[in-house]
């Protein structure tokens, strides 16, 4: 009996999870087709076109990474690359790691350093948390000024703040010393097979594969020493991405006529993106529908309103990126087929 290769099992296993996710969510389809129907339809164009605009937008992040690192990269492979990545962190939440796989991976294929692509990744997921905290902030001051700032959202935010700040470590001291990291990453996987070694009766991690993992990310960083102050375009590219995200949702909410304020739009982004990170569930299905709603109604949308921007929302900002991106990794595996 023919064994199958690696690379075709692997195809495997994210299709069927990509089904698994739709089937999952199949009731929520149905809601969303059915609320799609009744939003005034030039407004939901305009909608979708800037969510387009924001895959658009999250490929120029990519992209200004890979030329920080002194890579160059086609537009359209920018684009595969970063609307596959969505797609697999959506249908595998690990807090957007997951997604790096397909970008290394697709690195390794083509011979490209993978040191150099596993910093473009770090840093990609740490902008990210950076300017979501940034709107973060201001949406707390929202919530604060109307009397709704909760410990949940507090909780949310000082999770994903430890998770950024944990990345900056990273990268700080892959920065600084080669060394360091190396011992921070041996350490850390010393300290979990310990943990582990009980239930599993075996160590999960190879200590030598993370030091080898520090040398790669010293690599990648080296490239960026001379070239600090490029830093700051990644960032602003991925503060503009949050803010086509906003004004997705304001027009989500004139699509279905419900008046709203920019402190409103802001408040309940904000805290939606939050916990759309942190969900333990693919995409936040299940997380954020329950919770997006009574955000919006405490920054007071009525309530049945507020359902129904959530699932126009949803439908725009998540279904659109998952077909997306699932056409894109179909894409890229074919590639590396031939």
């Amino acid at each position: 009996m023919q064994r199958l290769p690696m690379r075709r099992i692997i195809q495997l296993i994210v299709i069927i999870l990509a089904i698994m996710y739709v089937v999952v969510s199949y009731t929520q389809i149905q809601t969303i087709i059915e609320t799609l129907r009744l939003g005034n339809f030039p407004f939901l164009v305009v909608a979708f076109i800037f969510e387009f605009i924001c895959l658009f937008n999250a490929t120029a992040v990519y992209g200004s990474l890979y030329r920080l690192v002194g890579m160059k990269e086609t537009r359209w492979n920018l684009f595969l690359l970063t609307t596959a990545s969505t797609f697999i962190s959506m249908i595998a939440p690990s807090g957007g790691m997951s997604g790096l796989a397909v970008i290394i991976d697709s690195a390794k294929q083509r011979k490209l350093s993978s040191g150099r692509v596993l910093v473009v990744g770090i840093l990609y997921l740490l902008y990210e948390y950076a300017s979501l905290l940034c709107v973060v902030t201001v949406g707390f001051v929202v919530l604060l000024r109307r009397g709704h700032l909760a410990v949940g959202e507090i909780s949310a935010a000082l999770f994903m703040l430890a998770i950024a700040l944990a990345v900056g470590i990273v990268l700080y001291l892959g920065y600084k010393s080669q060394r360091r990291l190396g011992l921070l990453l041996t350490g850390l996987s010393r300290w979990v097979n310990r943990r582990v070694r009980r239930i599993f009766h075996r160590d999960l991690i190879n200590v030598g594969n993370a030091y080898f993992l520090s040398t790669e990310i010293a690599d990648g960083i080296s490239t960026i020493r001379a070239k600090p102050k490029k830093l700051i375009w990644p960032f602003l590219f991925a503060l503009n991405n949050k803010a086509i995200l906003i004004c997705v949702l304001a027009f989500t909410f004139m699509s279905l006529n419900v008046p709203y304020s920019v402190g409103t739009i802001i408040g309940g982004f904000s805290i939606s993106q939050l916990f759309y990170y942190i969900s333990p569930t693919p995409g936040g299905v299940g997380v954020v529908e329950g919770l997006f709603p009574l955000i919006l109604a405490t920054l007071r949308v009525p309530f049945g309103k507020a359902v129904l921007i959530t699932f126009t929302y949803r439908a725009i900002t998540l279904w659109l990126p998952l077909l997306v991106g699932f056409i894109s990794f179909r894409i890229l595996q074919r590639r590396h087929e031939k």
